[in-house]
């Protein structure tokens, strides 16, 4: 793997009708932190096509490559591959998939953002590695590439030289993270700043939060029973209680708020006190012991089990990796 130049060349491979923001997300984030460098240029960037036409089609916009796989030659320090929501493509993309596997080997860090991670995968290229993908498809990636080890809740996951990024908005998190990495927290938070978007989301790494999964629900007694949920999350909420205060029997409730939401409400009431618990842990020093207690965890082993089962990994250890 080559040493990371003075200048990186950025090379964000498009493929053929790209999700416009996969494209522009990261691009603006790389120029942007050339321009808050006093005049010093950090980054080239280059659209590469898959196609030999370099006219692609990006959402409702056509986007002019600089170059395409046919006829790029430059170094590449970073290769990103942006999604596209004909993703299918990928797996009889026989030409990008040679590419990817001559420029890859040669590139310090490679990557994908939403569904370009099933471009890498068709290529081999995630085989035995962490990674993520749009949570709408990470079961799909799982599936299709059983040598990758998909991990479907994360903004972005980082296994060696390998970086991918969950859907859309979340290139720009992405981009971010490899600014950091690159030039310090200094420079990434000047480009957050002025994308006005948080360098670090206060949903923490989640890319599907309770709070999103709470706007699922179209039944008004269920969404209700949803935000309630999160707004009493140190409460006693047994399924007795919740579907009482729904007005509906325990097992209408159930069964409704499944079907509504795609799980249990023993879950949803899990998943949100780990994602309250996760956001504690990043932004304060507050003991294990009162984050436990102010999430509605019966005790920090209670929360420990849960952070296992949902994320992987224990309280201490997330907070020591994620709190800056």
């Amino acid at each position: 793997m080559s040493a990371k130049p003075a200048r990186s060349s950025i090379a964000i491979v498009v493929p053929p009708n790209a999700q416009s923001l996969d494209v522009s997300g990261p691009l603006d984030a790389f120029l942007e932190a050339n321009r808050q460098s006093s005049g010093r240029v950090h980054y080239d960037i280059r659209l590469v096509a898959v196609d030999a036409r370099r006219t692609i089609r990006a959402g409702g916009m056509s986007l002019i490559a600089d170059t395409s796989i046919f006829d790029d030659s430059q170094a590449i320090d970073t290769l990103l591959v942006a999604g596209t929501p004909d993703f299918a493509l990928a797996y009889s993309s026989q030409d990008f998939h040679g590419w990817l596997r001559r420029r890859v080997p040669k590139a310090r860090r490679y990557g994908s953002v939403c569904t370009g991670a099933f471009f890498l995968g068709a290529a081999g290229l995630l085989d035995g590695l962490n990674a993520t993908t749009h949570w709408q498809h990470a079961a799909e990636l799982a599936e299709r590439f059983p040598a990758a080890k998909v991990v479907p809740d994360q903004i972005y996951v980082e296994d060696g030289s390998l970086y991918t990024g969950a859907g859309v908005t979340a290139g720009i998190d992405l981009a971010l993270k490899l600014i950091e990495d690159d030039h310090g927290r200094d420079l990434a938070l000047m480009v957050a700043r002025r994308l006005v978007v948080f360098l670090k989301r206060p949903g923490g790494q989640s890319q599907f939060s309770v709070h999103l999964a709470a706007q699922i629900a179209n039944e008004g007694r269920i969404q209700s029973a949803q935000h309630w949920i999160l707004d009493h999350l140190p409460l006693d909420l047994t399924l007795t209680s919740l579907a009482g205060r729904a007005a509906m029997s325990v097992r209408n409730f159930s069964r409704v708020f499944q079907n509504e939401t795609g799980i249990t409400p023993a879950d949803f009431v899990e998943m949100a006190r780990v994602d309250s618990a996760r956001r504690l842990l990043e932004e304060s020093d507050t003991p294990l012991q009162r984050v436990a207690s102010r999430c509605g965890f019966a005790s920090p082993d209670t929360m420990r089990r849960a952070f296992l089962r949902r994320i992987g990994t224990g309280p201490s250890d997330y907070r020591e990796r994620f709190r800056r």
